[in-house]
């Protein structure tokens, strides 16, 4: 062979072999990830070529599915109640994809998770068309309904309920909020809808319960409160070393109160009852940093939170000084908190210092209602010990029945909570944010903790406050937990 038919050759070799290794790469390497790509339209069409399991709240569907037409897209989402539930599933669009449950649970709720792999197979085998399983929640569609109603006349806010014993989720409300079913489909409306929502200036596609941390005020004052048992140098009837004024450490900064309160020298309890930030401040102050973190950190604080939905971390500086620490002390400074974290805080407390792990998925379901997985509650952490638990509770209880939180009594129920009004805004120049954590105590148990926020509200600034907006929306939650066991 001469020369240049040598090199040709050569040339023409490379090339088989450079095409042959190219097909094994796409076939064996990248093929997972190619099947699963959201721009191969083929899993558009295998997405929604049945109609989607459902999610289960309460025994009771709260999704379905509606055939199409002029598309090769067969079935699209459906919602009950779409605005009351999306801050749970979030949406599941044929023009923009899905979201939250929708989205994480997408393998179970098309049939095409691998743990179905066997049922499907038969299903070929036998000519049966392929179905999507169920999710089922944790969800207590009383609560979730007292919880969206109190909001939705509120302006801006979230709700967040805990069963204390197990972790379970039992209401995530987020308004404002939207129609899951208005977009769900692919034509241009859809597209044109989805836009719209997205620029909206209030944002009602933010899930608020997960995703918006905001200072939380003196609700904060439940973790340092944990702190100062737990250091054994504070009890709730013992007076602490508070003068007033109190100026901060490296200050000549007074701490102010709100109004004419008795603070000066104050135990825990009517500290925590008239909501003093002068005590506070100081004992997360006199603490250090170093263990206000630690004790926040044990309530979840600075650390992604996963529901399987994940929600934002809630943030407790670890680099601050003492007048910066006795801030944040009382949910100011640098402190925000998702009203997950604080019905976190209000469910440990609630069970005697131990924090369970939130979820809100109960189990998974194969299209027989075959259980494929089960969440098993989980322990995640003891901020106090029982003890001081209790003590805590004890004073959450004399602030709802002798302090700032009475309008969330409840006849023949034992209620423990803390209000909060948290400064908004540029030398606190926007209306401030409302916020309400309790938890209720029947003669059976600790059903639920909650945590409410009100973020804007048409009230005027004089009449915010956490026991005149918040407290209301956290009572209904209670009783509707409480009427539906």
């Amino acid at each position: 062979m001469n020369k240049p038919l040598r090199r040709i050759a050569i040339f023409c070799g490379l090339l088989i072999l450079t095409l042959l290794i190219r097909d094994n790469w796409l076939q064996y390497v990248k093929a997972d990830s190619l099947a699963s790509d959201d721009d191969n339209r083929r899993v558009a069409i295998a997405r929604y070529s049945t109609p989607r399991g459902d999610i289960i709240v309460d025994g009771k569907s709260i999704t379905g599915s509606k055939a199409t037409s002029g598309t090769d897209l067969k079935y699209k989402r459906t919602w009950k109640d779409g605005p009351m539930w999306s801050p749970v599933t979030g949406y599941a669009s044929q023009v923009v994809g899905a979201t939250q449950i929708e989205s994480i649970e997408d393998g179970i709720l098309t049939g095409n998770d691998d743990r179905l792999f066997f049922r499907n197979t038969l299903d070929m085998i036998t000519g049966k068309k392929k179905e999507g399983g169920n999710v089922v929640t944790t969800l207590n569609a009383k609560a979730q309904k007292a919880a969206y109603d109190g909001l939705k006349n509120r302006g801006k806010g979230a709700v967040a309920a805990i069963e204390p014993s197990t972790g379970k989720i039992l209401a995530l409300a987020s308004t404002p909020s939207y129609d899951p079913s208005s977009f769900a489909g692919n034509s241009n409306d859809d597209g044109a809808t989805f836009s719209k929502l997205d620029k909206d200036k209030d944002k009602p596609l933010l899930n608020r319960a997960l995703r918006e941390t905001y200072p939380p005020g003196s609700t904060f004052k439940l973790v340092t409160a944990a702190a100062a048992l737990e250091s054994g140098d504070y009890d709730p009837d013992k007076k602490t070393e508070t003068p007033l004024p109190w100026t901060m450490p490296g200050t000549t900064t007074p701490l102010k109160n709100e109004g004419n309160i008795p603070c000066e020298n104050a135990t825990l309890r009517v500290a925590l009852k008239v909501s003093c930030n002068t005590v506070f401040g100081k004992i997360g102050s006199d603490l250090g940093n170093d263990k206000m973190v630690e004790e926040a950190d044990k309530f979840g604080f600075n650390e992604q939170q996963f529901v399987p939905v994940r929600s934002n971390a809630s943030n407790f500086d670890d680099d601050m000084n003492p007048s910066q620490t006795a801030l944040s002390s009382i949910g100011q400074y640098n402190t925000a908190a998702t009203p997950l974290q604080m019905a976190m805080v209000a469910s440990a407390i609630a069970n005697d210092g131990k924090l369970m792990k939130p979820y809100m998925v109960d189990q998974l379901q194969a299209p027989n209602i075959d259980v494929i997985e089960k969440t098993e509650p989980e322990e995640m952490s003891r901020p106090l010990s029982e003890e001081n638990a209790q003590k805590l509770q004890s004073m959450m209880e004399t602030v709802v029945n002798d302090g700032t939180g009475q309008s969330a009594r409840i006849p023949n129920v034992t209620v423990g909570g803390k209000t909060g009004t948290a400064q908004h805004g540029v030398d606190n120049s926007e209306k401030p944010y409302a916020w309400f954590v309790s938890y209720a105590k029947t003669s059976s148990g600790t059903p639920v903790a909650v945590a409410v926020v009100v973020e804007d509200s048409d009230a005027s600034r004089q009449d915010i406050s956490g026991g005149g907006l918040a407290a209301p929306i956290a009572k209904s939650v209670m009783e509707a937990v409480i009427n539906s066991k």
